[in-house]
């Protein structure tokens, strides 16, 4: 962004959209249309100059004003590179230590982290899936979810949540309390499972192993909850919840050891509900 406040810019970019041009040329592909690149390039710099700055001494003077600065991730944990199922990984750390690689803060003005979960789990693209549903069930996840990529547009993998890979997280994020996503998925299921350890070579592990190849081998340890089968969405508090709703929202919290803060039940801002216990 430096680059595009100096005066020279459109010949920079003119020129590497150039060297950009030869490379399509010798792949047998079309060049791209220069004046139309540049024009588009110029308007797009026109607009976004008022609104270029050095973010870090921003950053710091509004911690000095002690404001309140929120950061959001861009992935999940289990996308991350170097803690993540590599390959199956994003380029980036994407836990709260990111925030400080990222954006220029010290590791410890991070004092709280809201870790994003959904009430059930998916994976967009390959990798490990102890909790992949293949059936009727993952079907239904999907369809009722609208579970496909944000970015992609790929189907998203549905599947039971994992409270292994949950606890890994917490592990890795220093998460301090759930914002526990879709719940309303789950409304029409009768039984719902949970994922509370792993089995390999008939042992029990409780916690991700760090080798791929042994993650992959993993299958499931399932305790099974009872579903309350009856609509969430109109729900705008914590007590106009199920009972059975409330009661999963709980045992997620048993066995993750970590409390729900923010709980969501569909699309609409009112549909997010702010636990005050």
């Amino acid at each position: 962004m430096c680059d595009l406040l100096e005066d020279d810019f459109l010949e920079r970019a003119k020129t590497i959209a150039i060297s950009k041009n030869n490379q399509l040329i010798a792949l047998g592909k079309d060049p791209l249309e220069l004046d139309t690149l540049l024009a588009n390039v110029k308007e797009a710099a026109e607009q976004l100059k008022p609104y270029i700055t050095d973010t870090i001494p921003l950053l710091h003077t509004a911690m000095q004003n002690k404001d309140k600065i929120l950061f959001e991730g861009a992935q999940g944990i289990m996308l991350d590179i170097d803690f993540g199922t590599y390959p199956y990984v994003t380029s980036s750390n994407t836990g709260a230590g990111g925030v400080a690689s990222g954006a220029g803060v010290p590791p410890q003005s991070i004092d709280r982290v809201i870790g994003i979960v959904k009430a059930y789990t998916t994976r967009v693209g390959g990798g490990p899936f102890p909790t992949e549903l293949t059936d009727e069930t993952g079907e239904h996840i999907a369809r009722v979810g609208a579970e496909f990529g944000a970015t992609t547009g790929r189907p998203r993998r549905c599947g039971w949540f994992d409270a292994v890979v949950a606890r890994y997280a917490c592990m890795i994020g220093g998460i301090d309390e759930w914002a526990l996503m879709k719940l309303d998925v789950l409304d029409n299921l009768e039984t719902i499972r949970v994922c509370t350890a792993y089995e390999i070579d008939g042992k029990r592990i409780e916690e991700m192993p760090a080798s791929l190849r042994t993650f992959e081998r993993c299958t499931p340890v399932y305790e099974d909850v009872s579903g309350w089968q009856t609509p969430t969405t109109h729900c705008t508090t914590w007590e106009e919840l199920p009972e059975k709703a409330k009661d999963y929202v709980a045992y997620l919290e048993r066995i993750t050891g970590v409390q729900v803060s923010i709980l969501s039940v569909g699309p609409k801002r009112a549909s997010t509900i702010l636990r005050s216990e």
